[in-house]
């Protein structure tokens, strides 16, 4: 009897001895470091389970024992489950290391920005080209609905989603501004405000004229005046796609389309772009200013004035640096009639 329970204390002391050492080994194996010699993208797919993103891994060279990789999600004791998508891998990672990663659901972000000034047939054609977003564009979106921004997405995203969030964008910063807008704007509502942001957008690319060129455009407002914009006219030659490689002439100025504000007093009947948070907030609290009139100063910005006389003067300024570039010869100023 007694030499039956030492045989029997023994097997079981073999028997931890042996769970011990596998435990001790399989512990060793998850901690060690990875096959990986390179920092790797992989996809875990929707709906995978362990024997899925094992093969997955194994297959893509991240781990080289996949059982040993389910049974460590099988025994983890605060298990939490692995989002599908795009990870990032680093090199040489430990099974442990991967496990912990996966759990945390820390995709791969990509990044699409949307410049400022872009018109929807350009931000479509973007979002079209983006990088592992899904799904054909089906939803309506017109000229000015969404905000230029750097956004942020996972593989697999769709297309209607990112520019879902760009229209939501531009609704939020609409609304916004609009409720802390400057009072006394000759402005009817958030869309006109939406409308002249276009303008100011396409008008200066330097920050600090913005309010300026707001302030014209709406004192003109205020004075019943044409808004004499060379971007609205432009946009209604181009509709809004193609480029514009060339000075405007005279039958452009004479044209009859709505955006030529030449033409047309008052706003035109929509936005000529995308206009960015920068541009409304222009619009919606414009600089203290009485100027009427804003031409190119030949380098990069405008110059303002308030009186027609001023403005003339400043007029054939630019147009004697144009000479200059051009290499031809200089003409005697002379005021418009």
């Amino acid at each position: 009897m007694l030499s039956f329970f030492r045989w029997v204390l023994f097997f079981i002391a073999l028997l931890l001895t042996v769970i011990g050492g596998a435990l001790f080994f399989g512990h060793t194996l998850l901690v060690a470091q990875g096959p990986l010699d390179a920092t790797k993208r992989i996809v875990i797919p929707r709906g995978a389970g362990p024997s899925t993103m094992a093969k997955v891994l194994h297959d893509e060279g991240v781990i080289s024992y996949p059982l040993l990789f389910r049974v460590a999600l099988m025994v983890d004791p605060d298990p939490k489950p692995i989002k599908a998508g795009e990870y990032e891998i680093p090199a040489h990672m430990s099974m442990q290391g991967l496990v912990e990663l996966l759990q945390s659901g820390k995709l791969v972000q990509r990044r699409l920005t949307v410049p400022e000034g872009m018109t929807t047939a350009e931000v479509l054609d973007l979002v079209r080209k983006a990088d592992a977003l899904k799904g054909d564009i089906t939803i309506d979106v017109k000229e000015g609905d969404l905000l230029p921004e750097t956004y942020f997405y996972s593989r697999d995203d769709t297309r209607d989603g990112l520019l879902l969030r760009m229209k939501e964008g531009m609704e939020k910063t609409l609304d916004e501004a609009w409720r802390k807008r400057m009072a006394g704007l000759p402005l009817a509502n958030r869309r006109e405000a939406l409308i002249l942001a276009s303008m100011v957008e396409k008008e200066t690319s330097i920050p600090a004229e913005r309010n300026r060129i707001a302030a014209v455009f709406l004192n003109r407002l205020r004075l019943k005046m044409k808004l004499e914009s060379d971007p609205t006219t432009i946009y209604g030659l181009t509709k809004g796609t193609g480029s514009f490689n060339r000075e405007l002439t005279r039958a452009d100025l004479n044209s009859n389309s709505p955006y030529n504000t030449y033409m047309v007093a008052g706003l035109p009947p929509g936005p000529i772009c995308n206009p960015g948070r920068a541009s409304i907030l222009a619009v919606t609290n414009p600089a203290h200013d009485r100027s009427l009139y804003f031409v190119a100063d030949g380098q990069g910005g405008h110059v303002f004035s308030r009186t027609m006389l001023e403005h003339n003067r400043n007029v054939e300024r630019w147009k004697e640096i144009q000479r200059e570039r051009q290499g031809q010869p200089s003409a005697p100023a002379a005021p418009k009639p």
